[in-house]
Parts: structure tokens; sequence; C-alpha cells
């Protein structure tokens, strides 16, 4: 069903059927867009769910000038950045060690499938700060256009594509690292 339709059920009243209609088509992209962000299944869901119901709250505001699926991944990108940045803060004050900050501890995770280098990726990518970390998923994994990435993160084409750039070099520089490829 397009968007499109589903806005109209909404608008006909049926606001209930319309939310579990996009729920039901955006659910899944959205959680493998979280993710990739956050790592944990159980951090994933939280944000999933803390994301529907903005998307929940807020569709009455939704003022259609972007596609339905830009807009919900906005909101559910910068709910992730707002739990990566709360993590590392709450780290920094207990002084904690991050987790997942060695290609073992992910491999330990018995959610993880990969293998060492897709372990020693995700090291680096968890490395990068929360906004660039955003902006190397959305482009590298998703293949998304700088176009609809501005629409989700803001900013203009220029500053995500030099993100993007600092961020891929911060992920090879690693991973030259863990593969004593120097």
């Amino acid at each position: 069903m397009e968007d499109k339709d589903i806005l109209d059920i909404y608008k006909e009243g049926k606001k209930d059927y319309a939310f579990n209609l996009i729920t039901r088509k955006y659910s899944e992209r959205l959680y493998w867009h979280l993710r990739k962000l956050l790592n944990s299944h159980e951090d994933t869901n939280d944000i999933l769910q803390d994301t529907l119901i903005k998307v929940w709250k807020n569709l009455p505001n939704y003022r259609e000038d972007s596609k339905i699926y830009t807009w919900m991944y906005r909101i559910a990108t910068n709910e992730a950045i707002t739990f990566l940045k709360r993590q590392q803060l709450k780290n920094k004050l207990l002084f904690k060690k991050i987790d997942n900050e060695n290609a073992d501890d992910i491999i330990a995770d018995p959610t993880f499938s990969g293998d060492k280098a897709q372990a020693d990726l995700q090291v680096a990518i968890n490395a990068l700060p929360p906004k660039q970390r955003a902006v190397f998923s959305l482009r590298y994994f998703d293949e998304m256009k700088y176009d609809d990435m501005v629409e989700i993160l803001g900013g203009t084409t220029g500053s995500l594509k030099a993100s993007y750039h600092h961020a891929y070099n911060k992920v090879k520089d690693h991973l030259l690292k863990v593969t004593n490829y120097e």
C-alpha cells in the first residue's frame, strides 16, 4: 500500500488502522537501521519503540513535505543519536569501558552472526561519534542518497559528504591497524 493511501485512511479517522499499516510497512527497515547504529538488540528494540511512540504522537502534525520513511528515519536517527550521547556521558561519568570496544566482545554477543572482519568493521563504526556513525551507516549500508540524508539528519549535502569522508577514513584507518597492513 502506498503512503498516500495510508495517509488517506488516517485522515478518514481510521487512525489506529493507518498507524498499524505504517508500523508494519516500516518497522523492519527502521529496526535494521537502528541496529547498525546501536548494535544491541535490546537497545534497538527500546529505541524502535520510542520512535514509534513519537511517530504516533506526531502523525497529526506530519506535513507531507517529505516521504514518510525519511520522516520516520529522521525520528529514529535522532532517537539513536540522543541515546548514544547519553550512553557516552554515562560511561564517562562512571569511568566505564564502552561495550563492544573490541571484536572479541562483538563475536561473543549471541545475536552477532558475522565473522572477524565484520566484527572489526563494527568496532571501527562504534568508535565514531554518534552523528558520523549515523552518516556512515546511512551511506555505506543503506546506500542512501545525500538528499535523503539531509531530510533525515539535517545539515547540508556538503557537510554530510564531509562527515562521511571523515568517518570513512577513520574506519579505514582502524581496519588497516587491526589487519596489520600498514
